[in-house]
Formats: C-alpha cells, sequence, structure tokens
C-alpha cells in the first residue's frame, strides 16, 4: 500500500478523532446543556441503552432505501433506453421527468399517502424515494448511451448491426461510466428522500430512522436524536462505499476514471 493510499485511510480517521475529542472537551468546559448539545459520551449510552430500537428502525430505512434505489435504477435505465432509441419520445417525456425532479416531496406527500392508504405508509414512503432517486439515473444514462463515439456508429452501420447490437456491444458499455456515477448519487438521494418522505409521511405509523428522531425530539432525548443522526451517516457512508466500489471493480481494467495513478 502507497504511503499517499495510506493517507488517505488515515487522515479522515484523525480529523474525527480530532473533533471528537474537541466536541467532548467544549462541551464539558463550556458547560453546554445536554438539551442543546450533548457531549459524544452521552451519545454512544444513548446508542447503546436504545441500541435495539435504533437498529430495527435503521433496518426500516434501509430496507425502504435498498428498494427504492433498485426500482429507480431499473426504471431510470429502461426510460434512458427509450429515450436514446426516440428523440420523439424524449421531447416528450423528458419534461415530466424533470418536473418529478424539482417538486419538493414534502409538497407531494400528503397526495401519496392518500392515494396509497393511510394504513400503507411505508409504501407511501418507497413511492416517495424512488420519484427522488430516479432522475440521476436516468440523465446520467441517457447522456452516456448518447454519448458512444461518431465512428463507431459508422463501423457499426457498415456492418449492418441491429438495433439490440448496438445497444448492447457500443451504447451500453459507453454509458456504464455515466450510469454508475448516476447510481452512487441515486444512492445517496434514496436514502436523503426515504428520510425526508418519512418525515413528511410519517403519521405515528413509521418506524423507521426518521420518525425515532421526531418521537426523540418530542421527548427532548436529544442524545438519541444525534445517535439516530449518526446511524443514517453510517448508512449513507456504506451506501456511497459499496457504489464506489462497484465502480471501481467495472471500470478499473479500461477506463480513465477507475485506473490507479502511477
Amino acid at each position: 500500500m502507497t504511503q499517499e493510499r495510506i493517507l488517505a485511510y488515515t487522515l479522515p480517521a484523525l480529523v474525527a478523532v480530532a473533533v471528537i475529542g474537541v466536541w467532548e472537551w467544549a462541551v464539558v468546559a463550556l458547560d453546554v446543556s445536554p438539551f442543546v448539545l450533548p457531549p459524544p459520551s452521552a451519545i454512544v449510552d444513548a446508542a447503546v441503552a436504545n441500541w435495539q430500537s435504533l437498529m430495527d428502525s435503521a433496518w426500516v430505512t434501509l430496507r425502504i432505501t435498498i428498494a427504492a434505489f433498485i426500482l429507480a435504477l431499473i426504471l431510470g435505465v429502461g426510460m434512458a433506453i427509450i429515450f436514446a432509441q426516440s428523440r420523439t419520445i424524449e421531447r416528450a417525456l423528458f419534461p415530466y421527468a424533470v418536473t418529478l425532479q424539482v417538486t419538493p416531496i414534502v409538497a407531494i406527500a400528503p397526495l401519496i399517502l392518500i392515494w396509497v392508504g393511510l394504513d400503507n405508509a411505508e409504501r407511501a414512503v418507497l413511492i416517495l424515494a424512488t420519484i427522488v432517486a430516479f432522475f440521476p439515473i436516468l440523465a446520467n444514462t441517457t447522456l452516456g448511451l448518447r454519448s458512444a463515439d461518431r465512428q463507431l456508429h459508422e463501423l457499426f452501420d457498415l456492418y449492418r448491426a441491429t438495433r439490440l447490437q448496438r445497444l448492447m456491444r457500443l451504447q451500453f458499455p459507453a454509458a456504464l461510466p455515466y450510469l454508475l456515477a448516476g447510481m452512487k448519487i441515486a444512492g445517496g438521494l434514496a436514502l436523503i428522500g426515504t428520510v425526508v418522505a418519512e418525515f413528511a409521511a410519517g403519521s405515528g405509523t413509521s418506524t423507521g430512522l426518521a420518525w425515532r428522531i421526531i418521537e426523540a425530539g418530542n421527548r427532548l432525548e436529544i442524545a438519541k436524536v444525534f445517535a439516530a443522526l449518526a446511524l443514517l451517516s453510517a448508512i449513507g457512508i456504506a451506501i456511497y462505499a459499496l457504489l464506489s466500489l462497484l465502480e471501481r471493480q467495472l471500470l478499473k481494467r479500461w477506463h480513465e476514471s477507475a485506473r490507479p495513478k502511477e
């Protein structure tokens, strides 16, 4: 392992230790109320004391996030393929995809909750999270499918390749880096969408981490709020790390972005 990689792994950990140490010292030295900012030690104690309920809620949030990401991936790639095959369909439907992207989910959450039923809050959260994660995959994949080399297109014309052959052997490989980049964005957005949707649609029936944060905040259990936030951050980091690893594994042999620096 090179010195550069060692620094890449150790520096974030050192910064985290320094920040936590200063945080612990400052809260005690300045006599900050635990209702305003609890020390890291109190957050750890709250996480240990509420470990089972926090983990159960984390699993609910993670399960919905993964399902929303998979749905967004299927819908986004499928729609991008259709757009890449027909400019007319793209011009007709792309504005509506943009509309979904720019519409705040807190504004449409009550409608979705009414449409799916008040007893299906989890399904409403899944729909809202899918909407949030859908657009980056659609936009990136569409751009990638249209970015294949023009001379290679002419070569496929010369050999009279079918549309399916052109898609699978030319356009999709060219779009893979764009798709993977979109997946990394969508993975984080799926988690954000799940949490925001839980806040917006949660009516006491939700059991995800967002509801735990609301519940703990109402009870002034601020250390528990921070513990739930730390779990959300850990989930987000894990999702990004796994998708980054997938990107490196798929691209390292042929794409410049994933090749190790010499």
